[in-house]
Formats: C-alpha cells, structure tokens, sequence
C-alpha cells in the first residue's frame, strides 16, 4: 500500500523508529515513568487478552488447570537450584526492606516461578496417583534489563508459565513438544507467523534444562525474535527441593518436569512481521475490531441508520465490529483505522443504499470489494479467511527466501549481513558457536527438528559435521 500516514516513520528509513511510532501512535502501549515498566493500553491489551483466550482454551484441552502463586521469592529458596540462580541473578529485583523493617530473607520479584512450583508441588506429590501435575499461571515477571523495547525486551513483561511433574521421563518429554505444538499451532492460525521449530543448544538453554525447545519468528529486518520456549528439566529441580513420590512398586522416585511459556513478545513479533508503512496490519482472528464501519454522508439520516443496521448484523453473528460515527472527517478515520491495522474497513454513503451494496476495503492490500448489502455477513467472513490466508502466506514466503545454505565462513557473514537464518552445519562444540558470535555478533537460534545434511564438514572448524543449525542476529 501506499504510504499516507507522515506520523509514522518509514520502515526502509529506520526500522527501530517505525516500530516504536507504531506501538505508540497506534495506542498499544505508552512509557511509564519507570524504565522498561509499560503501560498497556486498551487497544494493545485487548490484542494480548486474545491471544491469551486461544491459547488457554489449547492448555485446558490438553488438561492444563491455571493456577496463581506469589510474586515474590524469598532469597533462600532461590537458591536451592544452583543452575537457575547463576542463570537469572544478573536480572533480578529484590526487595530488601518490608514495611520500616529490613528483611533478614530478602524478596526476589520473580523472574520466572520455577522455584515456587517446587515448592509447592514437593508439599502436594505424594504418590504416583498425585500424577500427573500440569499447572499454568498468566501472570507478569519481572527481570532487570539494561536495554528495553516495548513488548521485545521489557523489566516487566506479561507471560503465561507452565510447570508440570509427570511420573515418567517418557511424559514429560512428551508434554515439552506437545506445548511447542501447541504455541506452532498458535502462531499459524491466529497469529499468520509461521516459526521455525527446534532444539536450542547447550549454550542458548534455559538456566537448569536438559534440553530447550523453542519457536523462531523471522522479522523484516531479518533478526530472529525467540517467540516461545518449552523446556525439559529432568529430575534436577524435583531432587533439590525434595519432591518424591510412592511409585508403582511401592519405592521412592522423583518426578520429571518441564515448563514452557510465551510472553507479550509475540505482539512484539505480530506488528514486525505484518507492519507496514502506514502502521498496523492485524489478521482478522487476533484484531480487537475485525471490522470498523465508517458511514459517508453520515448527516443523512439513512446513512446512519443503515450503519447501525450492519453494526447489529456483523455484532449478532459473533464479529468483533466499530461503528464510527463520530464528527471527523471520514478520511481522518480511513487513516487511524489503517494505522490500527482493522482487517476491514466497510464503507457505505447514499449511492450505496441506493444500489443496495456496500463496499469492504481490506486492510492487507487495500483491495476494495463491492458486495450486495444481503451477503455482507458471509462475505465478512470469507474474507477474514482470505486476509490470514494471504498474510500468512507472505510471511511464510519472507522466511523460504530469508533462509539460505552457508558453505563458507565468509558466506556465513554475508547472509547475516543480508538478514535472515543461516543454515549451518556444525560440529556440535561450543567453541565453533562463539566463534561466529565473535565474528559476526549471531547466535545459533535452533537446532531445527528437520535435519537435512548439506555438507560433511562443519562451517567453522572443519570437523565432521553432526547438525544443522539455524544462526541469525536476534532481538
């Protein structure tokens, strides 16, 4: 489209910019008056409250139960997980002071709630039949970040967390990629982001995992977005804070767990990979107006009342719908409701109602489609299909031709420099992963669940090669 809207920067110019004008000039979100803490405002929390309804519909399909625990965390059962607290202390917020008394156990503001469930779960778990434990909380987290960018990277972020114990090994590795599944499934059908799928390695693991699994978001810019991780613990954190169960032979055992969480980083990925020059561009199952109805001529009191007769149509068939009759010109609404990113835009003034159609304007493409003022309904509907379909599928393409082979250290560096995911084949040590840290400032984002060999040799040190990795400059 056309860009019309001079208050938002253009992306070509300065990305960064344009991202910030959007999540501010579109009402998602404004600065408060503490550094990386944001304040969601209605427009942007009703796009979270949705993603948020779909996915907890998923979790409790699959017999997850939301639960709420406290936000703080007393300094001594922190500690308990040596792994975990080396991996987050760097991040976290202690209160030291309760009231006009100093706390002889200070409070951690949670970073992440590992460490809570355990210790309620070691309480709870008795037996084999306490088993299986799948718990969620949506809750907010709090971690100390030097650098901060609306719903990327934030001091305080909303999330949901997962933390579950199983009975088996075999189930709680189960449930890891069954949740993974789960955020893939997500981000096709609701969000139009196709993700890469895959294993993090050692080095990008989550702070006491075995192993790390995440979902990959590709932006325009070409840096990835890690948009959502579900891990296997094992039985570390079970055996540290003392949880075990009578097991079917009547012996003592200790349970597997796994946790898995996206946070708002996913409305982060959402205005990036659709985001155009003029603002928004939502897929019409997350917008929190799928469609705005802007009458022309609305003095007419015709106009208005056949606006009012589509508003209780579209709202009577379930359609999330604006009727805009306030006194601004209708070229002034076309502009803020393209900025806003509304998946379609219906239009009608005199000679529509004269003719008996109205027109419907996708905001996607700008494509205008005349339709009989009887079909409205299903014609509203056959084009949200259209507009995800057709957004999904430009940014499955943008990913296709963003992933390219590297054969060659020098390669590797211009397809960074290009942007997008370079495919690696790699050795599997440490010291070849930052070696291309140290050289082009990239991190290996997944071990992708497809492994398609391309050479015998890994890239960097010329040893035989046992994986593929996807390496790219990340947010």
């Amino acid at each position: 489209m056309e860009n019309k809207n001079e208050s938002i920067t253009r992306q070509e110019d300065d990305f960064a910019q344009w991202y910030t004008d959007v999540c501010v000039k579109a009402e998602l979100m404004d600065y408060s008056s503490v550094k990386g803490f944001i304040i969601y405002r209605p427009y942007g929390y009703a796009i979270w409250e949705n993603i948020q309804k779909a996915m907890d519909e998923k979790f409790k399909d699959v017999g997850v139960e939301n639960v709420y625990l406290p936000m703080v965390i007393p300094t001594s059962l922190f500690q308990k997980e040596k792994d975990h607290i080396s991996g987050f202390a760097p991040e976290t917020l202690i209160c030291t002071v309760g009231g006009k008394n100093q706390l002889e156990d200070p409070l951690i503001v949670r970073p992440t709630s590992e460490v809570l469930f355990c210790e309620h779960y070691q309480k709870i778990i008795k037996s084999y039949r306490d088993l299986p434990k799948r718990y969620n909380q949506w809750c907010s987290v709090v971690r100390w970040e030097k650098t901060t960018r609306p719903f990327l990277r934030g001091s305080e972020f909303l999330w949901q967390e997962g933390h579950t114990m199983y009975e088996t090994e075999e189930e709680a590795r189960k449930d890891a990629l069954r949740m993974l599944e789960i955020y893939d499934t997500v981000g096709r059908d609701l969000l139009a982001v196709p993700f890469v799928k895959g294993l993090k390695t050692d080095k990008e693991k989550f702070a006491g995992a075995r192993e790390t699994y995440s979902i990959e978001a590709l932006m325009p810019d070409g840096k990835a977005l890690q948009s959502g991780t579900t891990h296997y613990f094992g039985d570390g954190f079970a055996k540290a804070f003392g949880i075990s169960f009578l097991g079917r032979d009547n012996k003592l055992q200790t349970p597997h767990q796994t946790s898995w969480g996206v946070s708002t980083r996913l409305l982060g990925a959402l205005i990036m990979v659709h985001g155009d020059d003029n603002g928004l561009v939502l897929p019409p199952y997350v917008a929190p107006i799928q469609v705005v109805i802007i009458p022309i001529q609305q003095k007419n009191p015709e106009v208005l009342k056949k606006a009012h007769e589509y508003y209780d149509a579209l709202k009577a068939a379930g359609i999330r719908v604006k009727l805009d009759d306030s006194d601004k010109t209708p070229g002034w609404k076309y502009s803020e409701y393209e900025m806003k990113g509304v998946p379609l835009r219906l239009e009608v003034g005199p000679r529509d109602i004269a003719n008996g159609v109205c027109v419907l304007a996708k905001r996607n493409d700008g494509a205008k489609n005349v339709i009989k003022e009887n079909d409205v309904i299903n014609e509203v509907k056959r084009l949200f299909e259209v507009i995800h379909k057709e957004m999904y599928q430009k940014a499955f393409r943008y990913l296709l031709d963003h992933t390219t082979e590297a054969h060659s250290i020098d390669e590797l560096g211009k397809i960074l420099d290009r942007g997008g995911y370079a495919k690696v084949m790699w050795c599997g040590e440490r010291e070849c992963e930052d070696k291309v840290k140290e050289l082009y400032q990239a991190t290996a984002r997944c071990i992708p669940f497809e492994q398609i060999p391309f050479d015998e040799k890994c890239l960097v040190c010329g040893k035989k090669a046992k994986k593929v990795v996807f390496f790219a400059r990340a947010y």
